[in-house]
């Protein structure tokens, strides 16, 4: 998109007052935002299903080949904070189709190039791109609707991520193997074009919100229950990726790693149930449902630590895992926008910030267990962390207020 087009946009929205928030969910608005995380959690995870075709194609080894994942998430985590600050006084929808055009061009560097090294720099772009977007959806879809709604015009448009987790990632994976892994990212290109078109004609134009007060990075992190909030969502998020990421050797153990593939589905649909259960009841009974989300968990991951060897327990408690994070990115970016206000993107960065910091911390803790106590206790380190989630729940019930705290 070109500057000039940005700032004839800004002048705009500069002119003209903020739409009127809708009394109804406006779908076709919020779908967009949905297909537009759908987006981008495949195009960050699809890499890892084609290891083997894609280090062959390239002449570099599978490892290298994971790296495209670890430089992606590395790129949103060290850029979503200063992206966001940045560009806190630009016009929202702009920002967010230059996102959006940001995995157009880097798909298709992807699916063009034979050069690892070109490649590694296009995914680190990737990353930023997503880092920019995931800092900017939730508050999009809260601005485009009345206060009471906003919770559930989050959870709607969060859809995408369990989507892609259970349906895409399969899918493109399975498209990758059938006609090439290139076709694959050449068709993500096609779908973030396609997206770009719809985005432009369903979403409103917003102004950069704050009625151009400029918030600094340190007021927002010091606003009332910001930090709970954050912790919250750092504890739960490493606890679910010290499972998730090594979920392969731990379901070795009950003998499912052949069905691993219909586990995952499994997982992918339980969590679509808890995003719409969380949707129905997020406005009115945030802090209850944060609860609930981490005394599942913790039932499911205690389960896991009695009977390891248990195919039914271990299918048994996905189902519950899974319905219990559904909903987890709509509460916590539900909790931090309503302590944020108008700097609700800022806050979104640390959503996104903490969020990639809790997986690449996952991913370590993790490894180490598996290399000197086995799989067979990483039960036991999830159990330890929503210990600490339950804490922070409990003694932090400002975090969780239904208004803003002042």
């Amino acid at each position: 998109m070109s500057g000039a087009g940005m700032s004839g946009e800004a002048g705009a929205c500069a002119l003209a007052a903020e739409p009127v928030a809708a009394e109804r969910l406006p779908l076709s608005g919020l779908l967009a935002l949905a297909c537009a995380g759908f987006i981008t959690i495949l195009t960050e995870a699809l890499p890892a299903g084609l290891l083997s075709p894609m280090s062959a194609d390239l002449g570099v080894s599978r490892a290298l080949v994971g790296q495209l994942v670890t430089i992606y998430a590395f790129g949103s985590l060290v850029t979503a904070l200063p992206m966001t600050a940045l560009t806190q006084r630009l016009p929202r929808r702009p920002l967010l189709l230059a996102a959006i055009a940001g995995f157009v061009v880097v798909n298709t560097i992807t699916a063009l190039t034979h050069h690892y090294a070109v490649m590694l720099v296009a995914r680190f772009v990737a990353g930023i791109s997503a880092g920019l977007l995931w800092s900017l959806v939730a508050g999009y879809a809260s601005r485009m609707v009345a206060p009471r709604l906003q919770g559930r015009a989050i959870a709607v448009a969060m859809v995408g991520t369990p989507l892609a987790l259970s349906l895409g990632i399969p899918a493109g994976t399975l498209l990758g193997q059938t006609i090439g892994w290139r076709w694959a990212f050449a068709l993500m290109s096609l779908l973030s074009v396609g997206l770009l078109v719809w985005a432009r004609l369903a979403l409103p134009a917003l102004a950069a919100p704050g009625a151009g007060a400029r918030q600094t990075l340190g007021a927002v992190w010091r606003l009332p229950g910001m930090r709970a909030a954050l912790l919250t969502m750092f504890l739960f998020v490493l606890a679910h990726n010290v499972l998730y990421t090594y979920i392969e050797p731990f379901a070795a153990l009950s003998g499912a790693v052949a069905w691993l593939d219909r586990l995952l589905l499994v997982f992918g649909v339980a969590a679509l149930a808890g995003i719409w259960i969380t949707g129905l009841w997020v406005d009115r009974w945030l802090r209850v449902l944060v609860l609930a989300s981490t005394v599942g968990f913790v039932l499911a991951a205690l389960a896991f630590a009695l009977w390891p060897a248990s195919a039914w327990v271990l299918v048994l408690g996905t189902v519950v895992w899974g319905m219990a994070f559904g909903g987890v990115p709509t509460l916590f970016q539900t909790a931090v926008a309503r302590r944020a206000g108008v700097a609700g993107d800022i806050a979104q960065s640390f959503v996104v910030t903490g969020w990639n910091l809790a997986i690449a911390i996952a991913g370590v803790v993790g490894g180490v267990m598996l290399e000197t106590w086995g799989e067979r206790w990483l039960p036991g380190v999830v159990l330890a962390l929503l210990a600490a989630t339950l804490v922070v729940v409990m003694r932090r019930p400002g975090a969780w207020a239904p208004t803003l705290d002042r």
